[in-house]
């Protein structure tokens, strides 16, 4: 490794998919980064703005490559955030139930070098989901802390999605594949 990889992320998926890229790294969080932005972005936009003011918050040593990023699900015009509770939740699912969304995470990687950004699309198709579908799920997995109020590698994964096309990891939250690629890019690793 060239770098020491740091991973600006709470999450644990995003701790998971790094970890099966064979790459050591540190997670390093600061607390209250605006994640707001303005309402003309597209999609694809939306995250990598976000991911890139994640990563403008830090700085970073001579050695060390930070990785930021961000990820939205988005259904009929409509950025589906976290949820804010169990109402909002049912809502986000019922909307998503029987539709194709897209799923859009914005990656930013930061040395003193450089900054890139990117993003991953994926198309994730559902299959109509029940009230009561919908009620177990978010009762049983409280899905709070997902974009969509959803996480493919959940039930609600195994019963309600019908088709998905593009990055399977992209939809847990950080596209691997693309990482990889962009990080032998920067010599990181």
């Amino acid at each position: 490794m060239n770098k020491r990889i740091l991973l600006a992320s709470n999450s644990p998926r995003r701790r998971e998919l790094l970890s099966g890229l064979g790459v050591d790294y540190q997670v390093r969080l600061l607390p209250d980064i605006d994640e707001s932005f303005p309402p003309h972005l597209s999609a694809e936009e939306i995250p990598q703005h976000i991911s890139r003011n994640k990563a403008d918050a830090y700085a970073v040593e001579e050695d060390e490559l930070l990785i930021t990023a961000d990820t939205i699900v988005y259904c009929k015009g409509e950025v589906l955030g976290k949820p804010v509770d169990e109402a909002d939740a049912c809502r986000m699912l019922r909307q998503l139930s029987g539709c194709t969304h897209q799923v859009v995470t914005g990656v930013t990687l930061k040395t003193r070098e450089q900054v890139r950004t990117f993003s991953c699309t994926t198309q994730v198709t559902f299959a109509e989901l029940s009230d009561e579908e919908i009620a177990y799920y978010v009762q049983h997995y409280a899905p709070y802390d997902k974009a969509g109020a959803y996480g493919v590698q959940e039930w609600i994964g195994f019963v309600g999605v019908t088709r998905l096309e593009g990055s399977y990891f992209n939809v847990m939250g950080l596209p691997v594949q693309r990482l990889y690629t962009e990080l032998k890019k920067m010599n990181a690793i």
